[in-house]
């Protein structure tokens, strides 16, 4: 492990040295790592950056129990054993003029790590992230216009303002400079406000917690639009032998069972089933 850096909420970003991995990940992807020698089930977590040239990988995580509490105690200088990349990504390589990327909790690093990816193509990219614990960054009182946005939603992700991508925070906890109502909330505003042919351009790519996620599927059916999303599910293996992450699915043969490790976490919003 590189670093190990503390937030408020309980959060952590850790950048872990793991070359191998950063050379093969691609954004919605995610690393098992163990997190201490004495625990060995591991606990999946979502790949937010990765460098091929210095061979580093980020990760954010919350302290949520034993295992995270562990992991977040680490030192830079500890082993830390990981396998991944693991899972079917975001698929990319035909999407719109205008993705829309919302990650909620948890679910921002891959927003962050496809964000990354895409901004090296011509695009114009519009990322909400929305926590009602702080953000485990500072906010910044975004340089670049969002037409759609409330005047007051300001707040956007300092490393997102250096990449020139524009964003914008959103939480119901009353943070200066955020939008106060749901990712999903700003995100019809923006949509609204788009003309009928600009509405055309626009691809959603979603992760965060299944209440979200239902709702940006929600959000994407009623505007007809493409909807990629990262499911969150809790998994032992990883590697599709336990299938304790499957989740429900339409397929072109009818209904079926899908596991979120390899035959996700991303999937066609429109596909998944919501209890």
């Amino acid at each position: 492990m590189v670093t190990n850096a503390a937030f408020d909420g309980a959060q952590h970003v850790m950048r872990v040295r793991a070359p191998r991995i950063a050379e093969r990940a691609v954004p919605g992807q995610f690393v098992h790592v163990r997190c201490a020698p004495d625990l060995l089930m591991r606990r999946p977590m979502s790949i937010m950056r990765v460098s091929v040239r210095e061979g580093w990988i980020e990760l954010l995580f919350k302290n949520h129990g034993l295992g995270t509490r562990h992991l977040g105690e680490r030192r830079p200088g500890d082993p830390l054993s990981m396998i991944g990349p693991i899972g079917k990504p975001f698929k990319t390589q035909a999407y719109r003029r205008r993705p829309l990327l919302i990650g909620g909790g948890v679910g921002i690093p891959p927003m962050i790590f496809l964000a990354d990816q895409l901004r090296q193509h011509p695009v114009v990219s519009f990322v909400i992230m929305g926590s009602e614990v702080p953000f485990p960054f500072p906010i910044k009182p975004s340089q670049i216009m969002v037409p759609g946005v409330p005047a007051e939603a300001i707040g956007a992700m300092p490393l997102l303002e250096d990449w020139r991508v524009a964003s914008r925070l959103a939480s119901r906890q009353g943070y200066a400079g955020c939008f106060d109502g749901l990712v999903t909330e700003l995100a019809a505003q923006w949509i609204e406000h788009r003309e009928k042919a600009a509405r055309e351009e626009i691809e959603i790519f979603a992760c965060g917690p299944t209440p979200m996620l239902k709702a940006v599927a929600e959000l994407a059916a009623h505007y007809d639009l493409p909807c990629q999303i990262s499911l969150e599910e809790y998994m032992a293996c990883a590697v599709g032998g336990c299938a304790g992450c499957a989740v429900r699915v339409h397929t072109n043969e009818g209904p079926a069972m899908k596991r979120v490790c390899v035959d996700g976490p991303v999937f066609e919003a429109s596909d998944v089933v919501f209890g």
